[in-house]
């Protein structure tokens, strides 16, 4: 939390300027950002971008740093502490080369689209499982029982975590993903922080039970890197396995939530889903444009660079509203409409360059059956009671999505 921050993330993004904010619908004042000021420096000191464009640059541009302890001044909170962002804790989010391409090594290959296509058929077999109760009870959670239970299982099954431990992993990642926000109460704050030391605190006793019984899991292989003394130290290792883990997850869960919620808000489009199979991987990337799970990515200059006729001097932070960008007409034709067969979707949901996301593959998947399934297994889904956001910015998603199926 920065000195200057304001009592809400929302109004960094948003500013007076740009009139209310409301994050049930923030795509107006999306728009108009977009329109009257696409490039402007909020209260803090930051370019905030707006456009595909100038948004896809920064993103793949390697002189932009994905860690803010590049940032002059640097980021201090109010207590003098640093911010808990600019911590350097060796997170994969927030390194750079040469240390970021030897971790990303290390566990790329258990991501790779041929590895995850092997999980099809556990994946199928998870999701009509949670169908048949779902269907039994005439009614689903399609956050809880669908968008967490599949996304939570298949990355325990990946990563060899117990699945008798899934139950206490929601609370846990909710909060601790909260403090990507950087902006939050006391109370937020205490809360994300516990939430990580409980995560890192189950993680180094299940390190323990499988360096003594290793396993056919990412974790064991992970532990033989850490014992190979080259590659992996033990901090880098637990916190790339609680990155992993909680990605693996959370976003995941906001995507098939945000994308099943914008589906029964356009029937036509889930009904042309439903009766055209062929339609599950281009209707999942129009998802992830039109409500991406992540709304927003920051990135620090590391030398002068000129975006777009705008100089942003080194050290300086830039806000791309991947959001934003997702809805350029600059960039999409009726970008604010759902069009499940949408072509030439180049969006900008899981970032570019060399922090695109890992998991884009198996999130790709999972949200391709998972909702897929549900169309077309309950054509006459329809919405229980009307959902509300939780109150993350930077992983936009629902607390719940009732439906009677």
């Amino acid at each position: 939390m920065s000195s200057q921050a304001p009592t809400s993330v929302f109004d960094v993004i948003a500013s007076d300027r740009f009139g209310p904010f409301d994050w049930e619908d923030p795509w107006p004042t999306y728009d108009r950002m977009r329109d009257e000021a696409p490039v402007w420096m909020n209260d803090l000191g930051e370019w905030v971008m707006t456009r595909h464009a100038d948004c896809e640059a920064v993103l793949r541009d390697a002189r932009f740093s994905s860690n803010p302890a590049h940032r002059d001044p640097p980021l201090v909170a109010d207590d003098g502490f640093p911010d808990l962002a600019a911590i350097d804790a060796h997170v994969l989010l927030f390194m750079d080369p040469p240390d970021h391409t030897r971790l990303r090594g290390l566990v790329s290959k258990a991501f790779t689209p041929r590895t995850v296509e092997r999980l099809r058929p556990r994946i199928q077999e998870l999701v009509d499982g949670i169908l048949d109760r779902a269907a039994e009870r005439g009614s689903l959670d399609v956050v809880a029982d669908l968008g967490y239970e599949l996304p939570v299982t298949v990355i325990c099954e990946l990563m060899g975590v117990p699945l008798a431990d899934r139950d206490q992993f929601a609370g846990w990642s909710s909060d601790a993903s909260r403090l990507l926000d950087g902006v939050m109460t006391e109370d937020e704050l205490q809360a994300g922080v516990l939430a990580a030391m409980s995560f890192f605190g189950y993680f180094n006793q299940l390190f323990d039970e499988r360096r003594k019984h290793p396993g056919d899991d990412l974790i064991s292989a992970l532990l033989a890197a850490e014992e190979a003394g080259d590659r992996l130290s033990p901090e880098e290792l637990s916190s790339i396995v609680v990155l992993l883990f909680i990605a693996g997850h959370e976003t995941t869960m906001n995507l098939i939530g945000n994308g099943t919620y914008a589906l029964l808000r356009h029937p036509d489009q889930m009904a042309r889903w439903r009766d055209d199979p062929a339609l599950d991987a281009p209707a999942v990337e129009e998802l992830l444009r039109f409500d991406p799970p992540a709304h927003i990515t920051g990135r620090t200059a590391t030398e002068d660079i000129v975006v777009n006729g705008h100089e942003v001097r080194k050290g300086t932070g830039v806000v791309t509203l991947v959001a934003a960008a997702n809805r350029d007409p600059a960039r999409f034709t009726d970008p604010a409409g759902l069009d499940v067969g949408r072509p030439d979707n180049h969006h900008l949901a899981f970032s570019q360059g060399m922090h695109y996301c890992l998991g884009a593959a198996l999130a790709r998947l999972e949200g391709q059956i998972a909702i897929g399934s549900l169309v077309r297994r309950f054509p006459a889904l329809e919405l229980a009671e009307m959902p509300v956001h939780r109150a993350h910015f930077v992983l936009r998603g629902l607390t719940s999505l009732q439906v009677m199926t």
